[in-house]
């Protein structure tokens, strides 16, 4: 396999709302080792609570500061900070004010296709629970 090298603003990218991602490494690019993705978006909650059974979820503060609740502990991460999401842990986050940045790896590899999904999304379905909650269950992300 040969070396990999993305420019800064390339890669696919998706509206997610709150947030905008953008695949930094696809598990193709891994033969699905991991995945990793850049996610910037503005103050508030950027997800539900949910569990990952088959994958880690690592997080690194780019910008700003998040709030996470990993396994009914909650934990403030800024800029610098990383956490690691063992599989099976519950996790949520959410930005502090002004909002922030993130880089977030998938091990393995393939949450970052449910993202594109959610934001190929028309309209308003990426906030419908039962359109979220069906394209999740395909990539093992499991609301709690």
């Amino acid at each position: 396999m040969d070396a990999y090298f993305l420019e800064h603003g390339h890669g696919e990218s998706a509206d997610l709302g709150i947030a905008r991602m953008r695949v930094v490494v696809p598990q193709a690019r891994t033969d699905g080792t991991l995945g990793i993705a850049e996610f910037r978006g503005s103050e508030g909650a950027w997800t539900v609570p949910h569990v990952h059974r088959h994958m880690e979820e690592s997080f690194y503060v780019l910008e700003g500061t998040f709030d996470f609740t990993c396994g009914g502990r909650t934990l403030r991460a800024d800029q610098g900070d990383f956490l690691l999401v063992p599989r099976g842990t519950p996790h949520v986050m959410a930005a502090g004010p002004g909002g922030g940045a993130l880089l977030v790896v998938f091990t393995p590899g393939g949450l970052e296709g449910m993202f594109l999904e959610l934001g190929g999304l028309p309209g308003n379905s990426i906030t419908d629970p039962a359109v979220r909650a069906e394209i999740a269950s395909r990539y093992d992300s499991v609301p709690v």
